[in-house]
């Protein structure tokens, strides 16, 4: 793997980690208004290397490990700088599961935002999906259908990938949920900053897992996706600090993050079963589809003004 292609990944799994990323930035900014300030000092110091290295570090290290158990732990973390020809055969053979569990997973989590999410309409058709939300759970169901029918004559394996990143993706939503629903509940002035802290640290490693699976489509490096994942969450909090605000006036940057996951699903679901995906195209799709939306919102704030 040579430089170049090194520094466009990292750049593409900052970027998108980031957008996908300003909900959490959001709830965070919100509930440490609450905190005193030494307990946001905390938070924003520890809370960073948890996020970074505990979990954008230790989850698609374990999930490399999990889905080649034979290269050990060491095996996993280095897999993608190793000259060992059996190693990459490892990699090559159990990508398809992986890329298939995570790839379910980020297409689901776009249609419930499609079909299911208040949102601000950013092109046409938004609207209409919206106003058709109870047929989400039809869609999602024809689809993980299809995607184990035809996975089961490739590979069984990729068919349980499959059903694997749909059961991830209610878990997780579940998870999201109610965090919303408890959101106010902590921003009350009889919660200890410690329980929000806490409160917090689960939110943060609730969110993380979009941004985890979606690095896969990026790369299966797990290095890589640690530097790349891990600029995106210091970037992140870095807006929570500062630029929370006017973070919040660009109303199309969470448009651009869920177009981003869709796109960087069907890349997943095209890789696993067998389309060659040249390196470059994830992060050339997410910095063109973030871009548009944020001139577009910018174009908006100008409009206003």
């Amino acid at each position: 793997m040579d430089i170049f292609t090194i520094v466009v990944v990292v750049i593409g799994l900052c970027l998108f980690e980031t957008i996908s990323s300003i909900d959490n930035a959001i709830i965070n900014a919100e509930v440490l208004n609450t905190m005193s300030q030494r307990a946001r000092k905390w938070f924003l110091l520890w809370g960073l290397i948890f996020a970074v290295f505990m979990i954008r570090g230790l989850l698609p290290w374990l999930i490399i490990w999990i889905v080649n158990p034979s290269l050990g732990v060491w095996g996993a973390l280095t897999a993608t700088f190793s000259n060992d020809p059996k190693v990459h055969q490892a990699i090559e053979a159990s990508a398809p599961v992986l890329l298939s569990g995570g790839g379910t997973f980020l297409v689901f989590l776009f249609f419930h935002w499609l079909f299911l999410e208040p949102k601000n309409f950013g092109i046409k058709g938004e609207k209409f999906f919206l106003a058709k939300g109870v047929w989400f759970y039809a869609v999602v169901s024809l689809l993980l259908t299809g995607l184990v029918w035809f996975s089961l004559k490739r590979n069984p394996y990729m068919a349980f990938g499959a059903v694997v990143g749909s059961t991830a993706f209610f878990i997780t939503h579940g998870f999201k949920q109610n965090a919303e629903q408890n959101e106010q509940k902590l921003m009350s002035s009889t919660q200890s900053d410690l329980s929000k802290i806490l409160y917090l640290e689960v939110i943060d490693a609730t969110f993380s897992i979009d941004g985890v699976l979606g690095a896969f489509a990026f790369t299966l490096s797990v290095p890589l996706i640690l530097i790349g994942n891990g600029l995106g969450a210091f970037v992140v909090r870095e807006v929570t600090i500062r630029n929370i605000k006017n973070v919040k006036k660009y109303r199309y940057l969470k448009n651009g993050a869920m177009y981003s996951i869709l796109f960087l699903g069907i890349i997943m679901l095209l890789d696993a079963f067998g389309h060659e995906i040249p390196f470059w195209l994830s992060p050339l799709i997410t910095s063109l589809v973030i871009g548009f939306f944020f001139f577009k919102s910018r174009a908006e704030l100008r409009w206003r003004a």
